[in-house]
Parts: C-alpha cells; structure tokens; sequence
C-alpha cells in the first residue's frame, strides 16, 4: 500500500481531494474530521475541552461551539497550544485507529490528511506529499464565507500557519485549487494516475526472504 499524506492550507480545498480520493475508492484519514470526532457530545475529549475552557463553549444542543472557540483561540497563541495539548491524545488515538482500518482494506493507496503534517514533523513518513494550494485572495474569500470571519481574522488564521509557497515548495505533487472545482478534478485525475503507476512500481519491487525490498 502506497502510503500518500496531503496537506495544505486553510480553505485551499483539502476537503474537496479527499472527496475525490474517496469516489475512486482510496481509504482517506481525515485530521480534521477525527479531531471533530474526539470532541463529540459524551466524549472525553469533549469533557476535557469543557473543563479547561467552560461550558459557555457549548451550543445549546451539547456540541462544541467550534467557531466561537477558534476565535478564542486563534487570537492567542497559549490558548491554541493549550487545545492542542488536551485534545491531541483523543484524535491520535482516532487517526491510528483509522490508519489501521484503512490498511486492512486492500486498497493500493491511502491518504492521511491533515493541515499541520508538515508542522508536525510527520510528512517524511507520509511521502509522496500532495500540497493543495490556492491563491490568497481564494483562501480569504473562502475562509471568510465558510466560517463568518471578518476579512483581517481571515487573515490571521492564514497568517498563522506555515507559508503555503514553503509548503508547495516541500511537496512531490501541488495541486492548484485556485480554480473550478472542474479544473481541480482534472488536475487530479492526473495526479492519481501518477500515483497508480507508484503503487504498482512500490508493489512489483523484489523483496528479499525477510520481505524487505531490494534497490
């Protein structure tokens, strides 16, 4: 199995090529949506979140008010690091559980998405990389409809992450989503025959008796 990692930056559409992975059948793991799960209503990672930062970040139906506490939280650097801290057991925890079910799959590839690969130091494990990229204009129109932010708390949830041209920069595939959504499914489709072809080479490799492959 060809493990891919994907990444890139906020609203750049990362959600819109993991669709696409999906349709062709490839396993995705989702950071973000496992980080979503962790704090589900009645989860630990809830109860954690709760207990650090108060019930007010609560909707009235028991989910956590996600938007609000970004705000909170995107506007000081401790306080991100402090959500950080108590709910990255809860979604590791997901995300290895999920990795696992995707390996049992059969499938040739499987994707693991997350925002802060490179940051996190974990991109040398998930290569090929795939950057998703937009232009900056494209992020904040994104950005600012999606989550109802002004334009200069657009900009610094942009701003706080790594440079996206440093990003494309460290990555073995970009795909420009700066576009349609008709353009990017072209690039991907592309793309994915690109990673097919890898697969197969990494899979036809000879291995040794211990199952190790042989350069």
């Amino acid at each position: 199995m060809l493990r891919v990692g994907l990444t890139g930056g906020i609203a750049c559409g990362k959600s819109l090529v993991d669709e696409l992975f999906a349709g062709r059948g490839i396993p995705v793991v989702d950071d973000d949506q496992a980080a979503r799960d962790a704090v589900a209503p009645g989860s630990p990672g809830l109860d954690a979140v709760v207990r650090e930062f108060g019930r007010e970040y609560l909707l009235p139906d028991g989910t956590l008010d996600r938007p609000r506490l970004g705000r909170l939280v995107f506007a000081d650097d401790a306080l991100r690091r402090k959500l950080m801290q108590i709910t990255f057991p809860y979604i590791g925890r997901l995300v290895q559980e999920r990795i696992g079910a995707a390996e049992r799959s059969g499938a040739p590839i499987l994707v693991y998405e997350s925002a802060l690969l490179i940051e996190n130091g974990q991109a040398e494990h998930w290569r090929p990389l795939i950057v998703v990229w937009a232009s900056e204009e494209r992020q904040l129109e994104r950005l600012m409809a999606r989550n109802a932010l002004t334009r200069d708390e657009a900009l610094d949830r942009i701003r706080s992450q790594m440079p996206l041209a440093r990003k494309v920069e460290l990555a073995d595939y970009a795909i420009d989503n700066s576009g349609s959504r008709e353009e990017t499914a072209a690039r991907f489709a592309t793309l994915l025959r690109a990673l097919l072809d890898r697969a197969r080479g990494e899979s036809e490799q000879p291995r040794n008796d211990r199952g190790e492959r042989q350069s």
